[in-house]
């Protein structure tokens, strides 16, 4: 296998596209929402993406075969609403190395497209439950920021702190480098857990800016964020049982 190999299944004429980004990455916020809009936009594959940079590992299918980790791009062409280029995948990069090479052959298939402008989904961890959900932006060019509060994104100095790692992050350094405009989407998670209801919140930002809100239906994504809530307050239960118990040892520790 070569460092990194395309292979192109289907060729197709799309219009200036979109290129959506949902790589795993903190709480599979990105790669839910990509997940959902290719089954909801019922897109087609068009490429597949491999390489020595993912982890040493195969996945095993449900008839007990295996596959290779992998990038996947799916098209879908609407006259009504403009074209899209969606990303999914099963992992990012193992490697520095890798995350620029990977980063970079996304942009050579974006430009051969001719995409007008790229979003890069993820979740953005704070290490403690979510109370509200709030999308927080970046972006590679000064302009886009009045447009993007528009659609609900919030800006805040000094976040997200720090750097925004992988693919979601360096699309949008690289890619300012080509000219080509790009938004990174950041749901707030807690970082522990896969997290649809971040995901729901990135998701219906995006549709607005998209606007997709009339194609893609978020009931699946709003049942498995509310399956996730009961996990949750499980987990706050057992957490709370656990507190008497562990007083009570202190204090006959301390007898």
């Amino acid at each position: 296998m070569e460092e990194i190999e395309v292979h192109e299944l289907k060729k197709v004429e799309l219009n200036k596209p979109v290129m959506v980004e949902g790589l795993p990455g903190v709480g599979n916020v990105g790669k839910l929402v990509a997940e959902h809009m290719i089954q909801e936009l019922n897109a087609e594959k068009i490429v597949e993406i491999y390489s020595r940079h993912f982890p040493p590992q195969v996945l095993v299918n449900g008839d007990g075969t295996v596959r290779l980790c992998k990038i996947e791009i799916y098209a879908w062409k609407s006259k009504e609403l403009g074209d899209l280029l969606i990303v999914n995948g099963d992992q990012q990069s193992v490697t520095n190395e890798g995350h620029y090479l990977i980063s970079e052959r996304l942009l050579d298939i974006a430009q051969q497209h001719d995409v007008s402008r790229i979003y890069t989904l993820g979740g953005y961890g704070i290490g403690q439950l979510v109370e509200k959900q709030t999308v927080l932006g970046s972006v590679n060019e000064v302009g886009l920021v009045d447009e993007m509060k528009g659609y609900g994104v919030e800006f805040r100095d000094e976040e997200p702190g720090g750097s925004i790692v992988g693919a979601s992050g360096l699309l949008l350094g690289l890619g300012k480098m080509r000219g080509i405009p790009a938004v990174c989407l950041l749901g707030l998670t807690s970082g522990y857990l896969v997290d649809p209801k971040s995901a729901q919140a990135v998701l219906k930002i995006l549709c607005r800016a998209l606007n997709l809100k009339s194609v893609i239906d978020m009931q699946d994504l709003k049942d498995r964020a509310e399956e996730m809530e009961k996990v949750i307050e499980r987990l706050k239960e057992m957490e709370e049982a656990q507190v008497p118990r562990r007083r009570e040892e202190e204090l006959g520790y301390i007898r």
